[in-house]
């Protein structure tokens, strides 16, 4: 799919258009699962080579951050499905020629949208390829920092509920909040990827566009973008860390009420220790026992196991095991 947009009244306008012609007004091209034919056709309509899927998997910064005749090819790692509960991390190109600005993706993170719903307000965007890039890109970060502002505000409440609660919470409880850890952890690690491959890039176009004709207020932009990406990468850690340190002491309680289960029997098991005893020794059928020709034999041997089972519980109560 390809969508087109022209700027006019410093406004992002949508450009019906194909593939093979491609207005010259236009200043960002947006394909979307672009086929195999939309790719070739755009190339010979433009002169400007589309990444393909493939090669937006690379992972070396020499194949996602390069010039090629002038044309600036860069890919950044973005979140994806955040808001369904499933994050994943996703692909966008960013193909940056003199006249226009061409992102190639095959998912649809919700700062795309985002940014479309903003930049299609007059005056709002500016009417180069790399203000269009700066815009997307700030609020690709934007929305980082939203996630990340949402899950610290959860890990709160888990540190919380941890810590005020304490032990002696149900199994259940402990497997929500193992639950809620893990997925915070893998959400956290999935931004900072995002956010380090962002900078990466962020870097790449400050010292491309260092002495080009771009406006002082880009290049002011893009510092700001960078700073803001290593400040929120910093903030991953942290969160990263806090959660490392949660998940730390939940399995330190679980551990602590699981010694008190065992304590709970293991104490149970010595107070019926002494009763058990006695009582097998008077159910022995031996003749030469004077106990059992006593008219208080039976209650005696009553009261013994009593005692016997009582006087160690109080014992272990006054030593603060129970």
């Amino acid at each position: 799919m390809l969508n087109a947009y022209a700027v006019e009244n410093e406004a992002l306008v949508r450009i019906e258009t194909t593939a093979e012609t491609v207005p010259p007004h236009v200043v960002w091209v947006d394909l979307f699962q672009p086929s195999q034919q939309e790719d070739k056709a755009l190339e010979r309509c433009l002169g400007i080579e589309i990444p393909t899927r493939e090669e937006m998997q690379e992972i070396e910064p020499s194949s996602r951050l390069y010039v090629d005749h002038g044309v600036r090819y860069m890919t950044a790692t973005t979140l994806c499905n955040t808001e369904r509960g499933t994050p994943k991390l996703t692909q966008i190109s960013f193909v940056l020629a003199p006249t226009r600005l061409i992102t190639v993706r095959y998912d649809t993170p919700k700062p795309i949208n985002l940014f479309l719903n903003r930049a299609q307000k007059p005056g709002t965007v500016q009417g180069t390829p790399e203000s269009v890039l700066t815009g997307l890109l700030d609020t690709i970060i934007d929305r980082v920092a939203d996630i990340l502002e949402k899950v610290s505000e959860e890990i709160e409440q888990v540190s919380t509920d941890i810590f005020r609660k304490g032990a002696g919470r149900r199994d259940k409880a402990f497997q929500d909040v193992l639950q809620t850890l893990g997925t915070k952890g893998e959400l956290v690690s999935k931004a900072r990827e995002s956010l380090v491959s962002i900078n990466r890039l962020l870097l790449f176009l400050a010292t491309e566009v260092e002495g080009s004709k771009v406006t002082k207020d880009v290049r002011a932009l893009l510092k700001s973008q960078s700073r803001d990406s290593d400040s929120l990468t910093q903030h991953c850690d942290s969160l990263s860390n806090k959660i490392t340190f949660l998940l730390d002491a939940t399995l330190g309680l679980i551990g602590i009420e699981q010694n008190n289960i065992v304590k709970i029997f293991a104490v149970l098991s010595v107070v019926f220790m002494p009763p058990t005893l006695v009582g097998t020794i008077y159910g022995m059928n031996f003749k030469q026992m004077p106990e059992l020709a006593w008219d208080f034999g039976y209650p005696m041997a009553i009261t013994l196991m009593i005692l016997s089972g009582v006087l160690p519980y109080l014992y272990f109560r006054k030593k603060g095991w129970l």
